[in-house]
């Protein structure tokens, strides 16, 4: 296995995981200011407005081609994905929520055979199996008195995320070309989606702080659109592979930075779960690496 050499494309790789790890941590400290689906209507809207900015200006077309599989798209990828992920941060630490959440691997395998039919290999098998254990000693099923709320939560934001991920390549066809037009379409619709049960929920008034305004643009500017255009800029210069594995990264600075600002402890049973969850996500990552350069040969 050898790893491609540019400098700036890694350089872009590592400001993307640290920059996307510690998104988390900003997202646990402006839940202290404003009420869970507010903030999920308000960051996804964010991060559109910024795409839609950024758009022209990097030469991209704001044209939209299969509006119907992008609203459906943008209700599951953007809409769910940000009220149920909101939520498990409402329930747990950011650490512990982006491991659960960056499990969407594995569930991409399982809903990508249901819905698409593609086929799970041996090798699949066991790094879902690995995955699967270290879940199960974070969610603790023997330990009757901890709430799973947080976990099944975390697992179901999971799932959300890969179910869009399984519609993007089934509809592949009829969306746009272009990954950052469809990107900017698919999260305004889910915004939108966001700011109707914003408005249905009854919840308190939005402090609209200047530290809540700062992280907010911080999380529009920053996790979305100048960190999409690198992770573009990244799969342009390396291999695809080569970057998903290193993304992995992200929960690993979540846990990390939560843990120096925030003082998230774990336990000695769930931090075991979490190296295991690693290990079922790199062997995974490993196997398609390996899957595709075997298709590139024949």
């Amino acid at each position: 296995m050898r790893f491609a050499s540019n400098p700036r494309a890694f350089a872009a790789l590592i400001f993307l995981t640290v920059a996307w790890g510690y998104t988390w941590v900003l997202a646990k400290i402006a839940l202290n200011e404003v009420a869970p689906f507010a903030f999920a209507a308000q960051r996804s809207l964010a991060g559109a407005v910024c795409l839609f900015v950024a758009l022209p200006l990097m030469g991209h077309s704001l044209r939209l081609r299969g509006w119907r599989p992008t609203l459906v798209i943008g209700a599951i990828q953007t809409g769910l994905f940000f009220i149920l992920q909101t939520w498990t941060l409402v329930e747990a630490g950011p650490g512990k929520t982006a491991v659960l959440i960056y499990t969407m691997p594995i569930w991409t395998l399982f809903l990508g055979r249901l819905i698409i039919g593609e086929r799970i290999a041996g090798a699949q098998w066991l790094a879902a199996l690995i995955t699967l254990v270290g879940l199960i000693l974070i969610i603790e099923p023997w330990d009757l008195h901890a709430s799973k709320l947080a976990i099944g939560l975390g697992v179901a934001a999971a799932a959300s995320w890969a179910w869009g991920t399984v519609l993007v390549k089934k509809w592949r066809a009829e969306l746009n070309a272009d990954l950052l037009t469809f990107t900017a379409w698919q999260m305004m619709f889910g915004a939108l989606l966001l700011y109707g049960v914003a408005w249905t929920v009854p919840e308190p008034a939005t402090h609209w702080s200047l530290h809540y305004i700062g992280i907010l643009a911080v999380l529009g500017v920053v996790s979305n659109a100048i960190c999409w255009f690198l992770w573009l800029y990244v799969l342009e210069h390396l291999p695809a592979w080569q970057a998903s594995l290193s993304i992995l990264g992200v929960p690993v600075v979540a846990l990390l930075c939560a843990r120096l600002q925030l003082d998230e402890h774990l336990p000695a049973i769930e931090l075991a779960g979490i190296v295991l969850i690693g290990c079922g996500l790199v062997l995974l990552a490993l196997i398609n690496w390996r899957n595709a350069r075997h298709l590139r040969i024949r």
